[in-house]
């Protein structure tokens, strides 16, 4: 029987899964909800089980900004695994309801949620306080990776990382402007992942 032709509403089925799952830490298997939104994207199981392998497994006392929330998976990993400060910053007002739910549900009293741009809650932190700096904007929105590569390393503290997730790979050499080098990389499908650390010297 030959298969009928994908209609758009398989395609969201097929790219926007209705949930995703914390990996580690304290809420291992929390599902959390994904809305249907243009542009949401949630960072892959794989990729995210990769950063946090790359991390480290134990964030205890760490202070983690998440600047483009959405679902929240990325930061709500972090806090999962012990950090101490995540702060989850989201414009859109749907999804920022959501996230409020989430932290109420899961009593996360580590994790802040703030409505706003990411770029600007970047640039609005103390200099050299952050350990952590998450940047997952939407794949179209490509104006908005150069000014928060910058925002996020001014915020981070020396031996502190940059996790930046995009849809082609970036080099030391588009790095630069930013005082940034690539850590390690990883490609899975349309997603290029990226730990980004200060440049030496």
């Amino acid at each position: 029987m030959p298969r009928r032709p994908a209609t758009p509403a398989d395609r969201r089925t097929a790219h926007a899964p209705h949930e995703v799952r914390i990996i580690g830490g304290q809420w291992r298997r929390t599902k959390l909800p994904v809305i249907d939104k243009p542009g949401l994207r949630p960072t892959p199981d794989r990729v995210r089980e990769t950063l946090f392998n790359w991390l480290g497994q134990d964030l205890t006392g760490w202070r983690v900004v998440d600047a483009f929330a959405g679902t929240g998976a990325l930061g709500l990993e972090a806090a999962s695994r012990g950090a101490a400060e995540v702060l989850l910053v989201e414009q859109d007002p749907a999804l920022v309801a959501a996230l409020r739910t989430l932290k109420a549900r899961l009593k996360a009293d580590a994790v802040r949620v703030q409505r706003g741009d990411g770029v600007a809650a970047l640039g609005a932190l103390a200099p050299g306080g952050i350990d952590l700096v998450l940047i997952d904007p939407p794949f179209d929105a490509a104006a908005l990776f150069a000014p928060a590569l910058a925002a996020a390393a001014r915020a981070l503290q020396p031996q502190g990382f940059v996790y930046l997730e995009a849809p082609a790979a970036w080099n030391d050499a588009a790095l630069a402007d930013a005082g940034l080098a690539v850590h390690r990389h990883l490609q899975a499908g349309a997603v290029h992942a990226h730990l980004l650390w200060r440049c030496a010297g």
